[in-house]
C-alpha cells in the first residue's frame, strides 16, 4: 500500500496500519492470538510521516527487570540474590521494503547496561544495517548496494551505519557491539522477526525529531 493510504489529513490512521500488518500475518500463516486486538499491539511511524518506508509494528511479549529473590514466589536464596536481571522477548512486524529508524540502545537512567539483542527471522527476508561488522565478516559495505537499494538517509550527516548483512527465514543475526547504531529493513515480501534481548530501557535515534510517537497523534 502507498504511504498516503495510511494517513488522513496528516494523521496516521493506526487502525489501517494494523490491518496491513494483520494481512501480512495471514499471508505468512502466522498465528494471530487475541493480543493483536488490544493496545499491546502497537504501530509507529516515529513522527516521520512515511510509514510505508519507515515504521514498524510490534508486541512486547515480555520486558522485565528486577532482582533475584524479589520476583515470583520470592523463594530464591542462591548466591545471586539481590543482583539485577533483565530480559526481553519482542515480535517485530515490517511491511515490504519498510525499515526501522537508525538507533542505538544506551544504558539508560535506571542503571541497567546497554541492551544486547539478536533477531530471529520467522518469515521473509531482512537486511540488517550496522555500524560495525561481525567476526565472520559476511557484511557488505552499503556502498556496494545498487542505487535503488541504498537506505533512506544514507550520506546524511546524521546517518551512522556502514555495513549491511542479509538473513532469511530461520536465520539469526546479532547486534555487533553494545551501544552501536543499527536498524533493519524488510525484503519485498515483508517480514516477521522475533527479537531476544536484555532489558530494554533506553533508545536513541540518530536523526533529530524521531521518537516513539505517531504523526498527528496527541502529544507529538
Amino acid at each position: 500500500m502507498k504511504n498516503e493510504c495510511f494517513y488522513d489529513e496528516g494523521v496516521l490512521k493506526v487502525d489501517r496500519v494494523k490491518e496491513a500488518y494483520i494481512s501480512l500475518m495471514k499471508k505468512f500463516n502466522y498465528p494471530i492470538p487475541e493480543v493483536f486486538n488490544t493496545d499491546e499491539f502497537w504501530v509507529c511511524d516515529f513522527l516521520q510521516g512515511k510509514i510505508s518506508d519507515l515504521g514498524m509494528g510490534g508486541v512486547f511479549w515480555i520486558n522485565e527487570a528486577g532482582k533475584y529473590g524479589q520476583v515470583g514466589s520470592q523463594k530464591y536464596k542462591g548466591k545471586y540474590k539481590e543482583q539485577d536481571f533483565g530480559y526481553l522477548g519482542h515480535e517485530i512486524f515490517v511491511l515490504p521494503g519498510q525499515a526501522l529508524p537508525e538507533h542505538r540502545h544506551l544504558g539508560g537512567p535506571e542503571g541497567y547496561p546497554p541492551k544486547m539483542e539478536a533477531w530471529h527471522i520467522r518469515y521473509g527476508d531482512v537486511e540488517f544495517f550496522n555500524e560495525f561488522t561481525s567476526p565472520d565478516g559476511n557484511e557488505r559495505h552499503i556502498n556496494e548496494l545498487l542505487k535503488d537499494e541504498i537506505p533512506w538517509g544514507y550520506n546524511e550527516a546524521w546517518f551512522k551505519c556502514k555495513f549491511v548483512a542479509k538473513r532469511h527465514a530461520g536465520e539469526v543475526y546479532k547486534l555487533q557491539n553494545p551501544e552501536s547504531w543499527h536498524f533493519l529493513r524488510a525484503g519485498n515480501n515483508g517480514a516477521i522477526i522475533s527479537e531476544y534481548g536484555t532489558y530494554h530501557n533506553d533508545v536513541e535515534f540518530s536523526k533529530d525529531g524521531m521518537t516513539f510517537a505517531n504523526t498527528g497523534q496527541k502529544g507529538d
